[in-house]
């Protein structure tokens, strides 16, 4: 169910320790694409209760599921991405090819998730998303850090809107 995005703030307090490296995941996809921002809870008894979905065209980017100290990001390669993954194996890390090779793919493709409580895996999940789809914003930020710092859930007019105000 779409409700109120959480600001900023409390994002921050319930991530803890995660909080840089969802800066970081959230900023470079703010930063290099302009995308849908789809902000999700469900009651605090069900497992997915804040829920962060870059979204464009009906097609899932990537999604963030925020815990207490923690957050999972879960991408899902179809069979094209499957093949540029393959082709550029050697640019993940270890742990990455590990996870990829862990997965059972299904009907819709490959579901790749990550349970993120520092950066060590940020990168490769950067790397993994033009696979998936090319970045596409025209208007670049200044900084990465200041498209990590909006509130969640804002549409991409508004993210433009801030980052040709703060030029």
């Amino acid at each position: 169910m779409n409700r109120p995005t959480k600001p900023y703030e409390q994002v921050k307090a319930m991530l803890g320790d995660a909080s840089p490296a969802w800066e970081k995941l959230v900023g470079n996809i703010r930063y290099h694409y302009e995308i849908d921002e789809i902000w999700a809870e469900g009651k605090p008894t069900h497992k997915h209760y804040n829920n962060l979905f870059f979204k464009r065209g009906g097609k899932a980017l990537i999604s963030l599921h925020l815990r207490e100290g923690y957050f999972l990001a879960c991408v899902v390669l179809g069979a094209k991405e499957r093949e540029k993954f393959e082709q550029r194996r050697a640019q993940f890390s270890q742990a990455m090819c590990e996870e990829y090779d862990a997965c059972d793919v299904l009907h819709d493709g490959l579901w790749l998730g990550f349970e993120i409580r520092d950066d060590a895996l940020v990168d490769d999940i950067l790397r993994l998303l033009p696979l998936k789809r090319r970045p596409n914003r025209k208007v670049f930020p200044e900084s990465i850090e200041l498209c990590s710092k909006l509130d969640i859930g804002m549409t991409g007019e508004e993210i433009t809107q801030i980052i040709m105000e703060e030029k």
